[in-house]
């Protein structure tokens, strides 16, 4: 029995099929999202194992709020708090569950949701839940947010933007605070592909642009990407998190981030701080590189290389990888038109990023 054999067959056709495969160490890494390399960090991953093995238990065993809330989890979301400036924190499973729990719990009846149209696709399926009132702006419009906001009759207002665009990799505007400020409007900032990337600590958007951190802002950042580990966290008001805690049902029905996991990114949050300027100056290197070369101005990590065809980017994508590169060829329905996603990360050498660009130059070309 194949019930979704014709449904395959068209994906297969238009380029889209995806699979899964194997990660091949021998190939130079341009495609993960570990943008400081901080996944090959031994010395951390040793740390931490040394860290846990004086533990009594190395399971978090239940949920946050049912006896799996650890001194672990609580250090570190004191040392998040601290870092960011932000009233309180929780950390969460992943970025995925961060979104939902998010959205689904915020925005109630008779709420109003307003959320760019390159928001990641938790945060939209999360939309999609419970019925909820829920428009979606042009990607990075000001002028087009700022117009719903001030027509909008709604009981709360909840804004929802990514500080680096997973796909585009923009920045939001610094706009973006200003309207959400202006209409009282909560406004959630979804900083997975800039915590730990730009801003003068690294702790993504609101340090960037020197936000003053108010009560209507909410900033989630995930643990598998710049801070090398998995999981998330949600940092906002005092009365925020308390609401979370309370409503938020990936929360309060799962199971705690694993013990190993929030050491492993605690260790890799003072890492960052510890070694920010020399950090810094390896990700304006590698900026450099991507705009020398292939004439692509990026403001975090991500640098998108627009191809317009499905089976184009994949054949592209296999090219580099003969030639010793992992790159992406995203594919919509992720993107509007194919993309060769190229991840300027901290674990390759800046001559082997360069040595990628030109060849992918050359092979566009």
């Amino acid at each position: 029995m194949k019930p979704y054999e014709k449904e395959l067959k068209a994906l297969k056709k238009a380029g889209r099929y995806r699979t899964r495969e194997v990660v091949d160490y021998s190939l130079m890494d341009f495609a993960s999202n570990d943008y400081l390399g901080l996944a090959h960090n031994k010395e951390l991953r040793k740390k931490t194992c040394q860290e846990l093995d004086d533990l009594e238990v190395h399971s978090s065993k239940a949920s946050l709020l049912v006896n799996g809330y650890h001194q672990i989890h609580k250090d570190f979301e004191n040392a998040l708090k601290e870092a960011n400036g932000f009233e309180d924190c929780v950390v969460v499973g992943s970025g995925f569950n961060a979104n939902v729990a998010l959205i689904e719990s915020l925005v109630r009846k008779g709420d109003s949701l307003f959320m760019d149209e390159s928001y990641h696709a938790s945060g939209v399926l999360a939309s999609r839940l419970n019925g909820m009132d829920v428009t979606f702006f042009k990607h990075n419009d000001m002028k087009e947010l700022r117009a719903l906001l001030e027509n909008s009759t709604s009981k709360r207002k909840i804004v929802a933007v990514e500080g680096v665009y997973s796909m585009d990799g923009d920045l939001c505007p610094k706009e973006v605070f200003e309207i959400a400020d202006e209409a009282n409007a909560v406004l959630i900032v979804d900083e997975a592909h800039s915590s730990g990337v730009v801003g003068d600590n690294l702790m993504g958007v609101f340090d960037h642009y020197g936000v003053k951190i108010k009560p209507n802002h909410v900033k989630m950042g995930t643990l598998g990407k710049a801070y090398g580990s998995f999981g998330a966290f949600i940092l906002a008001s005092e009365h925020i998190v308390d609401y979370l805690l309370n409503r938020a049902k990936p929360i309060i029905y799962a199971t705690s981030l694993s013990l190993y996991d929030t050491l492993l990114a605690h260790n890799s949050l003072k890492h960052m701080r510890k070694n920010r300027e020399s950090l810094k100056a390896q990700i304006r290197a590698r900026q450099r590189i991507v705009y020398e070369v292939l004439g692509v101005k990026i403001d975090a990590l991500i640098a998108p290389v627009l191809i317009n065809d499905n089976k184009k980017a994949v054949e592209i994508k296999d090219r580099l990888k003969e030639l010793g590169f992992a790159v992406g060829a995203i594919r919509q329905p992720t993107v509007p038109r194919a993309i060769i996603r190229l991840i300027a990360r901290l674990g390759e050498s800046e001559e082997s990023l360069r040595e990628l660009c030109e060849n992918l130059a050359k092979i566009k070309k």
